[in-house]
């Protein structure tokens, strides 16, 4: 899967520059030249980086930062703004609002490819891409927390999946760790005595075999400055305590590229069913519709015509749902492809307050959804 690199930027020779600094990787680059444009360009595109002007017309980089952030579906997205100016209470302005680095224009295309690869995985061009690991294959997560309780909560939260979680104490036990075994990511605690997070996290950076490992902080919600450190540093994202291990595993399943289409996607037997989980957030809804383009496709070139939504396990019905199922029935009616929805009672009573929704059939089971088309 190639890189997609969205650039913001209202100087042309800026995004021209973008461009040829990422020629020789193997990367998709998309160009915006305003924030508004770049909020729209963002949305459609789920982009891997965001290179983000501060200074420009329309609407200025902290505000679409600002927007970016508030937003569930893109919020995740790791941001490197470029600034004219280098004071500190610049940098600490943006820094607060969740950028991930800065660079100072005019700059050098080494210098943004090398600020870029230490964000995400940059790979050359024409180089084999590694085979895509599935939602259900095993990998390996090491966690380092000075807490045995949080590591056992996160052993925990993860035992409905094959995934291996190793939990260590200290800096010294992650590095030997990670010499004996290369994880598939690390969560390290960022309330680490003596800023360990940060030492550990330079130390897995600065190593050829552990460069690109994804790389989490771990953090109380309201410690807001080592936060602020640890995005600036580069982590690739921070988890809250108390964790949401769906939204965890979701963006863990992101950073690791795993295929996560079969937590949603079924065929089978002439149909394809779309599930739809008990809790429907903007993450998951994000994260289905994602799949959807591509599953749809690959079902109808398997010769499959007949797709099943299924919202059975959904606990309450929310716009972010109903506008994915929006638009997946126009997706079929485009495609000329049958289609039924199956709900619970729940889901049932709560399409009838939407106008969007109040005039849905919904079956009681998959087996009456079959019948019906």
């Amino acid at each position: 899967m190639r890189l997609k690199v969205l650039t913001v930027d209202d100087s042309k020779t800026v995004r021209i520059i973008v461009k040829k600094s990422f020629k020789g990787f193997d990367c998709e680059i998309t160009e915006a030249q305003n924030g508004v444009e770049g909020l729209a360009m963002a949305a459609k595109v789920n982009p891997d980086i965001i290179l983000l002007d501060i200074t420009m017309p329309v609407m200025d980089g902290v505000e679409m930062l600002t927007k970016l952030k508030s937003d569930p579906a893109l919020k995740a997205i790791p941001v490197i703004m470029l600034t004219a100016e280098a004071g500190r209470e610049n940098v600490m302005k943006i820094a607060k609002i969740g950028v991930r680095d800065y660079i100072v224009k005019p700059f050098k295309e080494d210098v943004l490819v090398d600020k870029v690869s230490r964000v995400v995985d940059l790979r050359p061009a024409g180089e084999a891409a590694p085979i895509q690991k599935k939602i259900d294959d095993p990998i390996d997560i090491l966690v380092v927390d000075d807490k045995p309780a949080i590591i056992s909560q996160i052993t925990e939260g993860f035992g409905h999946t094959p995934w291996n979680v190793k939990g260590v104490s200290s800096t010294g036990e992650a590095i030997d760790y990670c010499q004996k075994k290369l994880p598939d990511c690390i969560i390290i605690s960022l309330s680490l005595p003596e800023d360990a997070a940060i030492t550990l996290f330079r130390i897995i950076r600065s190593n050829a075999k552990t460069k690109y490992v994804p790389l989490f902080g771990l953090s109380v919600k309201t410690a807001v400055e080592e936060q602020a450190r640890a995005q600036q540093a580069g982590f690739s994202t921070i988890i809250h305590k108390p964790i949401d291990f769906e939204e965890l595993e979701s963006k863990i399943g992101k950073a690791v590229n795993l295929d996560a289409s079969g937590k949603y996607f079924d065929m089978g037997e002439g149909f394809m069913t779309v599930k739809l989980p008990k809790s429907c957030n903007a993450a998951v809804v994000n994260e289905v519709s994602t799949y959807l383009k591509a599953k749809t496709s690959e079902a109808v070139n398997a010769g499959i015509s007949r797709i099943i939504f299924d919202a059975q396990n959904v606990a309450s019905l929310n716009m972010d749902v109903i506008k994915l199922l929006l638009h997946s029935m126009k997706t079929c009616r485009d495609l000329s492809l049958k289609y039924a929805l199956t709900g619970n009672d729940v889901v049932v009573e709560e399409s009838k307050k939407f106008e969007e929704s109040k005039d849905w059939k919904f079956c009681d089971s998959l087996e009456t959804a079959k019948a019906s088309i």
